[in-house]
């Protein structure tokens, strides 16, 4: 074995003097989606010693050559804490990847990097290429063939690699734009703002939840490292689903197109080019602070509440006394924050005089409530419900409302102004919203904790929203539909959970589901240390209501069709 290890160094040396070497190439963080929805991050395999990438594609012959021995690899080096994944930066649709992966008995996650930014970042121009990554460094340590130099770059171990290996490899070309150079980069004025005002300024404003404002090209410029590394690993826009399963109103979906400009922009050094006014600094936003549908019929001034400089709030639960003494119908709300740059989130429901309400994630039955509308960063539309669709308020109920406040270094106060308008006569349907959800244990350390909970509906009825909740252990959560005929159907998938960011998903077309209908949330947990946001990942967790606790719960919101 010594003698084998001495001629791999030698090997590895005579490569290293005979091809171009440059100091290690930081990559910096990214994050894709795989063919099977599941959300891969180069950070979070730094339990991980290598990471080895296969360019793939459907099309090259090179890369289907190269892939046997590419597993063969795998077999001798996976189980030595070495992973091994593939990514297809050809722009192949991922219908046409899920069936390559089929027919070619592919088991290996395939990422799908449909904007070419993580080949372009790589500097992958080939199908059949190989990339060693160090994920710990977040630096790329070989580029080239599949050859005996990528086994020696795993026996030396990439960790005590000081340069990077690049060679020069045979395949299919990926015609992967290059980093633009200052003269061919997107103009700021007329292709970068528009994509800024449409996705990000809304929240990035004076005033707004983002964390700085977007109001100029200098605070683009300035901030442009930290807005590639979060389009990158794909933590903004927030409220990311799956693109290829079901479609949202609310989704912030960024097409590859809009990516590409952003990245290559900062890239090339986010010039300023030439405008006669900065096309960020006279936006114009809608007024939070105003009555959208008008006067509404009712408004509702909670009470004040105060909110630290720093440190982490716990959950605040009011119950406002209403009142009506006859039942009314709400067909929309609206919400007006106090201070919308700490109001993470409102829940309101609808509830009994008696009901000691706490959010009802306390009751780990499938139950059905009475929703009336929740409000979260950015939202500064009021809610219609959908035609002859509301919520009822029984006369002597009263309204339970759930705060979630965040700090953010400044002491403050907000006072929430709740709207409701109310129908003359009582629709023909009311909205409920039923949790779906189960009892866990998670060990200590845990990874990829599965939990699965289902309900049947036993009328018929049609959804309309979805809301998936966790805290800050959670991974990712799927909704699915199994049909009485036995047929699945997938509704949403969270592939990257966030305890930040918990909206309503409202369907763009609403799902009618038969009697006899079951309707599954899957999910995952990740207690380990690789979760930057997890409490402790010494703890066994259980259920609670406390954020450092954990709950799995899906909410479904839908309304009976009397079918």
């Amino acid at each position: 074995m010594k003698a084998i290890r001495i001629l791999s160094i030698l090997s590895l040396a005579a490569a290293l003097s005979a091809n171009a070497i440059a100091a290690p190439e930081r990559t910096g963080d990214f994050a894709l989606l795989d063919q099977n929805g599941d959300f891969h991050q180069l950070s979070k395999y730094r339990n991980k010693d290598a990471v080895v990438l296969f360019s793939q594609s459907n099309s090259c012959a090179a890369s289907k050559a190269a892939l046997s021995q590419f597993n063969q690899l795998r077999s001798q080096w996976e189980s030595q804490n070495v992973a091994f994944l593939l990514m297809n930066s050809a722009k192949d649709d991922l219908a046409s990847v899920r069936k390559a992966a089929q027919d070619g008995n592919i088991d290996l996650p395939i990422l799908m990097d449909d904007s070419q930014l993580v080949a372009e970042t790589l500097k992958v121009t080939k199908a059949g290429e190989v990339l060693v990554l160090d994920p710990q460094r977040l630096s790329v340590v070989y580029r080239g063939p599949l050859d005996s130099h990528v086994g020696d770059m795993l026996s030396g171990g990439v960790a005590n690699v000081d340069e990077t290996m690049t060679m020069e490899v045979s395949g299919c070309d990926l015609s992967v734009p290059n980093t633009p150079m200052l003269a061919d980069a997107p103009d700021y004025a007329t292709e970068v703002a528009p994509i800024i005002v449409e996705n990000c300024a809304g929240c990035h404003r004076e005033g707004g939840i983002g964390p700085f404002a977007m109001n100029s090209h200098l605070m683009l410029q300035g901030w442009s490292p930290m807005i590639r590394e979060v389009l990158m690993t794909k933590r903004m826009p927030p409220m990311q689903v799956d693109p290829s399963i079901g479609h949202f109103n609310n989704a912030n979906y960024m097409s590859g197109e809009d990516l590409q400009t952003l990245v290559s922009w900062i890239d090339a050094g986010s010039p300023k080019g030439v405008f006669s006014e900065d096309p960020l600094s006279n936006l114009q936003y809608a007024d939070v602070k105003s009555w959208q549908l008008g006067e509404p019929d009712f408004v509702i001034n909670t009470p004040r509440q105060e909110i630290p400089a720093t440190g982490v709030m716990d959950y605040i639960n009011v119950d406002v006394e209403l009142p009506f003494t006859e039942d009314k119908w709400v067909k929309a709300v609206q919400f007006i924050p106090g201070d919308e740059t700490v109001l993470h989130h409102l829940l309101t429901y609808v509830t009994a005089p008696s009901e000691d309400f706490d959010g009802g994630e306390a009751d780990q039955r499938s139950v059905a409530r009475r929703f009336l509308e929740g409000y979260a960063p950015g939202k500064v539309e009021a809610m219609v419900f959908p035609e002859d669709t509301g919520v009822l308020i029984p006369a002597g109920h009263k309204l339970s409302m759930q705060f979630h406040f965040t700090t953010n270094g400044r002491a403050t106060s907000d006072e929430t102004t709740l709207g409701m308008y109310f129908y003359d006569e009582a629709p023909e349907h009311e909205n409920f919203t039923r949790s779906v959800s189960t009892m866990f244990v998670i060990p200590p350390h845990a990874t990829n904790h599965e939990v699965h909970a289902s309900y049947e509906f036993k009328d018929e009825v049609v959804v309309n929203g979805l809301r998936a909740h966790m805290h800050f252990r959670g991974k990712d959560m799927k909704f699915s539909v199994e049909y009485p005929d036995g047929s699945m159907e997938d509704l949403l998938s969270v592939p990257n959970y966030s305890y930040a960011w918990q909206p309503t998903y409202q369907l763009s077309e609403a799902k009618l589901l038969p009697a006899g209908t079951k309707v599954h949330v899957t999910g995952a947990f990740d207690n380990s240390e690789l979760n930057t946001a997890n409490p402790d990942p010494d703890k066994r967790v259980t259920f609670g209501l406390q954020s450092w606790e954990e709950m799995f719960i899906g909410y479904w919101t839908y309304y009976e069709t009397g079918n």
